[in-house]
């Protein structure tokens, strides 16, 4: 029973049972300092002005109209070193620490590690100075031995994670290094066409990503809309999602991140205590300073915990009993998968104090007993889905994005939990243990909600229903309601429309391996590890493209710049396309390879005909199961935008080692090919 509590577990679990017993009026369910209680990231003041008149173009499913007035706005970004304090849950102390961050007017000064969100609308101009504050970095002018061996650690740049703008230039150009000691300016023109929805940004140099966005440089980056829909166009979900006399549609912004800080001793080693966790001792300083601070198992390893915009084991206030919150969740961390689940917490629980990560898995067994609640998911990767999809826990792989609509129906105190999966639908391989991600603390509301997870989505219709008698146009009212009626379609909403075959005009096949035969390792795209000067595939602007994406070892986060890409199909290592609506939900699932059942990912489960930028490539472990690449087939169009970029894997150390390849869109030609740099 004992096994895994680490030293002194025993003394403290006796603790918890004997405090149970005191009156729930005497206990605490917070969980660190002064409550901890966390609130949305700050947001950068926008610098406005109007620009002169313009006027888009129809592009697939919307009908741009003339747009009044274009709004140009700035901000500066400054990436230096921060010493700062991070709360440590495992000895219930904070922990000092010293990491390369994003600084300026509108960060946090006690809650530091985490960017400001960027809050813009489709038609804005946004002007972005990065200035390099960082010491001097020889590697970055310099870089000694092979591109795909970690450097550059303190050059930068920035990536426009999943918006739909130029990559050329100073656009989202992720090709540049912004050494120490440069200021550059990133120019983001976002058409008017830009579908709203959720979206990030963050840290992209080659050679320093996954150490960079590791110590918290990553933001939120947000597109609101209020283009409503037509007789004729879609609109944005944000018009249908306005308050109403019985709904405040609540939002909340989730960014989760891991910060993997280490302490070193004076050999340069990384501190462990007796179970191989980090150790931070009084007087140490945590910093993210090597790439032995990543690698297979590192992140359950080290003992840190997932912090919610740069707080763990937060408290979430000013939930009400029957309010409709929407939840934009960003995975922004490296290399960790996210189960997220919530469930009621057990009344009378008191506040733990230290509580390892290895402990968390107790503590929300014993706890966290109520019925899982319904997620109904409305947004991936920022772009709205057309139908809601229903489950009790939702699967967040680095740089994935959902918008989920929750409903409290309860007061109380509510768990956030990152749940356990089968090992093959993990970063790690391995079946990872339950954690403790934060709280919910739900107060008295003014509707009423059967606890029942049927109720909670009848009742979840019912307010979109009454949302759509009041904020939609006559037009178009009765075929919204209609469609929510009908397993609570949204397709006045969807931003892209969907790719039929005979729009197909060429295919690419991909592939992720790990070649585990060389010294060390290389990391390929299609047999290859990167080389910056080489681009390895050139696509016509114009062309629509089937792709067809598999992983020869192990399992990767596939991620493309620019355009987003539709899900075709997904076929598991048999054949079955997993990816339909009556494809299991995920609540747990067989662990053994030779169950027939394993094979079946519920992670894919309603993904057909989806749109998004980042998606799960899969391919089973351990060595001797059951043969388990996965197939997925995805279509994407170019439109618009001719430059370079990058497709790779968000594993973010995979994609420093060389698990990225280049990629640029070209004019055609006129005779079938496209046009060169010269003519």
């Amino acid at each position: 029973m004992w096994r895994g509590f680490g030293r002194n577990r025993r003394c403290q679990w006796t603790m918890l049972l004997l405090l149970s017993a005191m009156p729930a009026h005497a206990q605490s369910t917070f969980f660190g300092p002064e409550g901890n209680i966390v609130s949305d990231p700050p947001r950068l003041k926008l610098t406005s002005k109007p620009l002169r008149n313009l006027r888009s173009f129809s592009l697939g499913a919307r009908d741009v109209r003339s747009v009044p007035d274009r709004e140009e706005a700035s901000l500066d970004l400054t990436v230096q070193y921060l010493k700062g304090e991070l709360f440590n849950p495992a000895t219930y102390k904070n922990d000092t620490v010293n990491l390369r961050s994003y600084t300026g007017g509108q960060t946090d000064p006690a809650n530091p590690f985490v960017s400001p969100t960027l809050e813009v609308k489709p038609g804005m101009t946004i002007r972005i100075s990065l200035h390099n504050q960082l010491p001097k970095d020889p590697s970055c002018t310099d870089p000694s031995g092979n591109i795909n061996t970690p450097h550059c650690f303190n050059g930068t740049n920035l990536h426009s994670h999943g918006l739909w703008v130029s990559p050329a230039g100073n656009g989202d150009n992720v090709l540049l290094s912004i050494n120490p000691g440069v200021t550059f300016q990133y120019e983001y023109n976002i058409p008017a066409d830009h579908p709203a929805g959720t979206f990030w940004y963050h840290t992209h140099r080659h050679g320093s990503t996954a150490l960079q966005v590791s110590s918290g440089m990553a933001g939120a980056l947000v597109i609101r809309g209020d283009r409503l829909p037509t007789d004729k166009t879609t609109g944005d979900l944000d018009t249908l999602l306005k308050p109403t006399a019985s709904q405040e549609f609540k939002e909340r912004l989730v960014l989760l991140q891991q910060i993997q800080y280490a302490c070193r001793d004076a050999a340069g080693k990384i501190k462990l205590n007796a179970d191989k966790t980090y150790r931070c001792d009084p007087g140490d300083i945590g910093s993210i300073e090597g790439y032995d601070q990543f690698g297979p198992g590192s992140w359950p390893a080290s003992g840190r915990y997932t912090s919610i915009n740069g707080k763990t084991i937060p408290t979430f206030s000013g939930a009400r009993a029957g309010q409709i919150e929407r939840w934009r969740v960003i995975h922004g961390g490296v290399r960790d998968t996210i189960n997220l689940e919530f469930r009621k917490l057990r009344v009378g629980v008191p506040a733990p104090g230290a509580l390892t990560a290895s402990a968390s898995d107790a503590f929300v067994g014993a706890n966290c007993t109520g019925e899982a609640l319904p997620q109904h998911l409305v947004a991936a990767d920022g772009l709205t889905l057309d139908r809601v999809i229903r489950q009790t826990q939702t699967v967040f792989q680095p740089a994935y994005r959902w918008d989920l609509l929750m409903v409290f129906p309860e007061t109380g105190s509510y768990c956030v939990i990152d749940a356990s999966i089968p090992p093959s639908g993990s970063v790690g391989q391995s079946a990872p243990s339950r954690r403790i991600l934060g709280l919910v603390r739900v107060e008295k509301g003014t509707s009423t909600v059967e606890s029942s997870n049927s109720e909670v989505s009848r009742y979840l219709t019912k307010q979109l229903l009454l949302a759509a008698d009041a904020n939609m146009p006559a037009d178009v009212r009765q075929r919204v309601k209609d469609d929510l009626l009908a397993n609570l379609k949204l397709s006045s909403f969807v931003p892209h429309p969907p790719i039929p075959d005979a729009e197909v005009t060429g295919r690419q096949d991909l592939s992720f391996n790990i070649n585990v035969s060389t010294s060390p390792a290389t990391f390929e795209v299609n047999g290859k590890p990167y080389n910056p000067s080489r681009i390895d595939r050139v696509l016509p602007l114009g062309g629509v493209e089937e792709w067809t994406l598999k992983s020869d070892f192990v399992s990767h986060p596939f991620h493309i710049h620019v355009n987003p890409f539709q899900i075709v199909k997904i076929l598991d290592p048999n054949g079955r396309d997993v990816s339909g609506l009556d494809s299991p939900d995920f609540s747990g699932g067989p662990t053994d390879p030779r169950d027939p059942k394993y094979l079946i990912d519920p992670q894919y489960r309603a993904l057909k005909g989806v749109w998004k930028d980042t998606l799960w490539v899969k391919n089973l472990v351990p060595p001797g199961s059951p043969p388990g690449q996965y197939t997925i087939v995805v279509r994407t169009r170019y439109q618009r935008y001719i430059g370079e970029f990058v497709l790779h894997c968000h594993i973010l150390d995979h994609e420093d080692q060389g698990m990225m390849q280049n990629v640029k869109i070209a004019l055609p030609d006129g005779s079938g090919g496209t046009m060169s740099n010269h003519h």
